[in-house]
């Protein structure tokens, strides 16, 4: 690898750590906080290189070139090593999370499933625990194990190099968030090395930048942007585990003013979280002055939180126009749109009546139905960003919302041995009844780069979309290619993307997805008298934020089990209350232990009044319509 003359020349994540590793050998490339703030392990680019390879030659021996190979492990750097081991012997790296103790393993067992994985690699105490959860799943008894904190470096001068190319593939990200049919994002050298030269870019890094990361490293935002963008630019990145900034969210931005720090970032909630629980004593010793991307995306973005944050910390050296809000998803590797570096980011305020209507309609701020939405910026320059009617699949005319549609080298193969989600999602095409629409979609130099997917490696191969009725529009921007459906709705306006709503039923809170689906049979489990089928769970904004709603129907026999209780009592009422707050003890409980969610509101309703179609489906979009509107049929304990 040590051919290459430039770093900018390689075309596969094995090419760039070499290069970084013969040329920038004892340069550190990560360094991880163990406590969060003073306690740190690091490693060099050779020292990196060499686990590295150490771990590949036993995979390698093991004849699991080509095979998939899940890695579990808490936030640190063996998580780093392991990944790159898995991509230096040519095996597809499969990030996950190891469960906590007493936790379902059902997540995990999905993913082995569908990725039908033969190998697991883990530290000796994450093999430990989950060794005690053998009997009860299989699926990891059967793996082969490889446990890389005890291993013998010396293994490294077995390694070959692989036999791998810019279209091989790198690694599987499952979709975000817990659910029982994962689907897993077949993510190729390619896409990574041109997402990363895209975040290079429009970040506008150099070698003298520095990242600070405390985004799950088996989340794409965490991997992409705060493992492999400072690699990809030979800068150093520090990295904190999740639970460090979670539980004392000063440590973030301690990290940043002592490491210097010129990028980093996270969802919405991050700087919400810090803007009220940092209390002015904290700010005395922070020096932000050096932050001038503070990327922020996974999301819906708050002016409101923005406005807090800027004003809080102004006295540290944080400037406003250091706000980089940015938009991306899995299945277009990380990074779709960005703003401009040290610009204030771009505000719209329109009716949110018409947006209901998915009608941009401009108003003033003071309007009671003003709502403000931030700019997530333009799209990459050599990518296409079009907005597009979901059901008709024409392009929408500006002042139109529609679905945010995506084209370009960065987007994903497909969903990994799923053709038919694969063609639905990765292969859409544009149509029109007439000649003479236009795309509002808008790509920095004006003309699109013809990337087309041809196929991909389960052999499914990319068909073109025509009802019979309708001709391809005649666009030359879009005639023909297939776009990504992202499932997210938007607009764009002077070139910048607006992001407004989803068309899928994913909540997302703290930056992490969730599939309803999944909390509701979670709550179905928690308490023998919630309805089975009687459940929804959806988000609400409040404060700027996303919360968690529940409701659940609670069956007939449960007041009839309330009023026998009573009856046989001489504290009735007290009973009859003390029964009601434990149902909804248990949903909370429930919840919390299986998703890591807070429920912001549980709301028992009446049997046989959730909304639902006509063949029994719930609706969960007019559930929460009503449960804004306070029409919901409240059960009365």
């Amino acid at each position: 690898m040590d051919r290459l003359e430039h770093s900018s020349l390689a075309t596969t994540l094995v090419e760039l750590l070499r290069y970084r590793a013969i040329h920038q050998s004892d340069r550190t490339a990560y360094t991880f906080l163990v406590d969060g703030e003073s306690q740190t392990l690091s490693l060099t680019y050779q020292e990196l290189d060499r686990c590295a390879r150490a771990i590949a030659a036993i995979l390698q021996s093991a004849d699991l070139v080509g095979e998939r190979a899940v890695l579990l492990y808490p936030p640190g750097l063996e998580y780093i090593a392991a990944f790159f081991g898995c991509l230096y012997a040519g095996v597809v790296a499969v990030p996950a999370y190891p469960p906590r103790p007493n936790r379902s393993v059902a997540r995990i067992q999905s993913i082995l499933a569908d990725a039908k994985a033969l190998v697991a690699l883990t530290t000796s105490t994450v093999l430990s625990t989950l060794k005690k959860q053998f009997p009860l799943a299989p699926e990891l008894k059967n793996l082969k194990w490889l446990v890389t904190d005890r291993l013998d470096l010396s293994a490294a001068e077995n390694w070959s190099e692989p036999d791998i190319s810019k279209e091989t593939l790198a690694f599987l990200q499952y979709t975000s968030g817990s659910t029982a049919a994962p689907k897993g994002v077949a993510i190729t050298h390619q896409n990574l090395i041109h997402n990363s030269k895209g975040i290079y870019q429009a970040f506008e890094h150099s070698a003298s930048s520095s990242v600070v990361s405390w985004l799950p490293m088996y989340h794409d935002m965490g991997l992409i942007g705060g493992v492999l963008q400072p690699l990809y630019g030979g800068f150093p990145a520090t990295l904190m585990s999740p639970l460090m900034f979670l539980q004392r969210p000063l440590r973030w931005l301690q990290a940043i003013s002592r490491y210097r720090a010129t990028s980093s970032g996270g969802p919405n909630f991050a700087y919400d979280l810090c803007a009220r629980k940092i209390s002015p004593e904290q700010l005395t010793d922070l020096d932000l002055s050096c932050w001038d991307v503070a990327f922020n995306g996974a999301e819906p973005i708050s002016q409101k939180v923005l406005e807090q944050f800027a004003t809080t910390f102004a006295p540290c050296g944080f400037r406003q126009e250091a706000f980089y809000p940015c938009y991306g998803l899995a299945e277009a590797t990380l990074f779709v749109s960005g703003g401009v570096k040290n610009e204030i980011p771009m505000v719209e305020t329109i009716d949110a009546n018409a947006l209901a209507k998915h009608r941009v309609v401009q108003v003033d701020a003071t309007q009671k139905s003003a709502r403000a939405v931030v700019s997530c910026g333009r799209s990459l320059s050599d990518q296409k960003i079009a907005i597009v009617d979901p059901k008709t699949l024409e392009p929408c005319q500006p002042g139109e919302i529609g679905e945010i549609w995506v084209l370009g080298p960065s987007v994903a193969l497909g969903y990994w041995q799923q053709p038919e989600a694969t063609e639905r999602t990765f292969c859409a095409r544009t149509v029109s009844l007439g000649n003479n629409g236009h795309s509002n979609g808008h790509h920095r130099n004006g003309h699109s780069n013809g990337h087309h997917r041809n196929g991909h490696s389960n052999g499914h191969h990319h068909n073109g979309h025509s009802n019979g009725t309708r001709k391809l529009y005649r666009d030359p921007d879009l005639n023909n290619q297939a776009f990504l459906r992202t499932g997210d709705l938007g607009f764009i306006k002077n070139g910048e993307l607006f992001v407004t709503g989803r068309l899928k039923d994913v909540i997302i809170i703290n930056g992490r997805n969730h599939y309803p689906q999944d909390i509701e049979w979670t709550v179905e489990q928690s308490h023998p008298f919630i309805r089975p089928g009687g459940t929804a769970s959806f988000a609400v904004e409040t404060e700027g934020e996303e919360k968690l709603v529940v409701v659940a129907e609670v069956e007939r026999s449960y007041r009839r089990q309330q009023q026998m209780d009573v009856d046989s009592t001489a504290v009735s009422s007290a009973t009859h209350v003390a029964n009601s707050r434990e149902l909804l003890r248990s949903i909370r409980q429930a919840v919390a232990k299986e998703h890591d969610l807070l429920v912001h509101t549980v709301l028992p309703i009446k049997p046989g009044s959730l909304p639902k179609t006509s063949s029994g489906k719930v609706q969960r979009h007019a559930c929460k319509r009503d449960f804004m509107a306070q029409t919901l049929k409240v059960w009365e304990s």
